[in-house]
């Protein structure tokens, strides 16, 4: 097996704005058991009928598999979701990576609903020669410039690595630090020569000669070397230069900073030995029904658990594979509690408030089993609590400056949480700590507002606004899955687990606890920053 990158180009595109161009965006789908399910998109091109994507799609390649690959395009509506209305969609094509390997460049018509032809649209997919994307001038105002990047490839052609953020109305733009990985921008050849382009800056559609007057290579090992000074270019319209005897340049451009970063996986710190601990938050609110009642989502069937234990058991058991002494707090809210029986929303289930952790997954299960007939189940649906205890234990541990221990917290409920604006507050601050959190949703409630909480359709802000520093939030309704085996509930909640995971101890620089193994995969190595003013 091999991991095959993937990159998008769309030309004539239906038009499906009224004042406006459409605004295109490529999701790609893989096929697995007869399912479709999204893997990636793109970024969003504004006001483009013949859009160039930036962005590179990774995707595993197995020879001895027919692995079914789908492309749809979207016309997007500012925060409006990809897919949830027909006249949102441009087209789309299904592939196998197979024909995309075997051709190197597909070029396939889109289709729209029951095969009609979505007019003359065409999508390239591969690694083709990229052609410069024909931008209008502005004619009115300052520039609104952005830079690309390109690498070159063996057999000449150019290959769009990276495209900054575009800046309004600046002729002295100041581009924000970004990444992009080694296998993107070289090939992890640091011998390979480089190109950009600037669109929009000072001169329209000038040319940045990287390759110095076309005649010196650029490479990444040259910008390695000189990353200790400010190296800068020549920003050259040829036109201009073709016309006027002295003309020197329209503009210079800074490379202000390089730095090449060593990427850890998730692996590498399972490996060195951090732990993963568990801790499940379960909802005894009054909704649930009475746990005496058949129809109660706490009801103990002798014969099949109830879908509270499901939940538990699918993820709990992942879990416990990454705690060496495997023991797990188990705590519940939303009812009154022996022995005053007030109303509690961070309780132990076990009703020892200085040891809350039970032996194994079939620990928590019992307990759970034990404490519902001595409490009466009450409300409101509070879990910021929970979250905040949570996260503050998590805080105290990322004081030791090792990655020797992670927390994931699963919330079972049965319905939208009523501290809202406390939650969010809650898991903005958790987002600093070596903290994720899973929240599946029982039963058959509208779970529409919880999914503010995660951050998959916009980043999640606390009450003032502040933002998450990492998304550290996964909900997902019960209900998707009750047809499905526990493994695939599982791998749906955890997935996005060892993502944040690298993410918590990369923003934090620590390492794993067994550093040089060897390194990581090509996918996951060494990252490049190129700041740029």
């Amino acid at each position: 097996s091999a991991q095959r990158s993937q990159r998008s180009t769309v030309f004539s595109l239906l038009d499906r704005d009224t004042l406006n161009k459409s605004d295109p965006c490529v999701i790609i789908m893989v096929q697995a058991q007869g399912q479709w399910t999204e893997l990636d998109r793109t970024e969003v091109i504004k006001s483009n009928l013949h859009p160039v994507f930036a962005k590179v799609f990774m995707v595993d390649y197995y020879f001895e598999e027919v692995q079914k690959l789908r492309f749809e395009v979207y016309d997007i509506h500012g925060t409006h979701s990809i897919g949830t209305r027909d006249d949102d969609f441009l087209g789309g094509v299904e592939c196998t990576l197979g024909q995309i390997v075997a051709q190197k460049k597909m070029v396939k018509p889109l289709l729209l609903k029951y095969g009609k032809y979505a007019a003359k649209s065409t999508i390239t997919v591969g690694s083709p020669a990229v052609e410069p994307i024909r931008h209008v001038e502005d004619l009115f105002s300052k520039s609104d410039p952005f830079l690309e990047i390109y690498r070159m490839n063996d057999d000449g052609t150019e290959q769009l690595v990276h495209r900054t953020e575009v800046i309004k109305n600046n002729l002295n733009p100041v581009w924000e630090p970004f990444k992009v990985s080694l296998i993107s921008l070289c090939s992890c050849d640091e011998d390979r020569k480089l190109k950009a382009r600037l669109v929009g800056a000072l001169c329209s559609n000038a040319l940045l000669d990287l390759l110095f007057k076309i005649n010196i290579k650029c490479t990444v090992f040259f910008l390695l070397s000189m990353s200790i000074l400010k190296v800068s270019w020549d920003c050259v319209n040829p036109k201009y230069k073709q016309k006027k005897r002295n003309y020197k340049n329209s503009g210079v451009v800074i490379l202000s900073d390089l730095k090449l970063h060593r990427v850890y996986s998730f692996l590498d710190y399972i490996m060195g030995g951090c732990q993963i601990h568990f801790t499940v938050a379960i909802d005894f609110t009054a909704s649930n029904g009475d746990p005496r009642n058949s129809c109660s989502l706490h009801y103990i069937n002798p014969y099949q658990p109830n879908e509270y234990l499901k939940a538990l058991i699918a993820v709990g058991e992942i879990c416990q594979d990454y705690d060496s002494d495997k023991r797990f707090s188990a705590l519940g809210f939303g009812a009154r509690i022996p022995p005053n029986y007030e109303v509690s929303h961070d309780f132990a289930i076990n009703f020892n408030p200085e040891d809350d952790e039970c032996e194994e997954i079939q620990g928590v299960v019992e307990a759970y089993q034990n404490c519902l007939p001595k409490i009466q189940l009450y409300g409101p649906t509070n879990v910021s609590p929970i979250i905040s205890r949570i996260a503050k234990l998590a805080a105290g541990e990322g004081t030791i400056k090792d990655a020797s221990r992670y927390h994931i917290l699963l919330i079972l409920t049965d319905g939208v949480v009523t501290d809202m604006a406390d939650t969010r507050e809650a898991i903005v601050r958790a987002s600093y700590q070596p903290l994720s959190i899973i929240i599946v949703g029982v039963g058959n409630a509208d779970f529409t507002d919880m999914q503010i909480l995660d951050g998959d359709d916009g980043v999640l802000r606390s009450p003032k606004g502040e933002p998450v520093l990492r998304d550290i939030v996964q909900f997902v309704p019960f209900r998707d899955f009750k047809t499905a085996s526990p493994a695939a509930l599982a791998k749906c909640v955890l997935a996005e687990v060892p993502k944040q995971v690298v993410e918590y101890y990369s923003h934090r620089a620590i390492s794993p606890m067994s550093p040089g193994r060897g390194p990581s995969p090509p996918a996951l190595s060494p990252l490049t920053s190129i700041p740029t003013e």
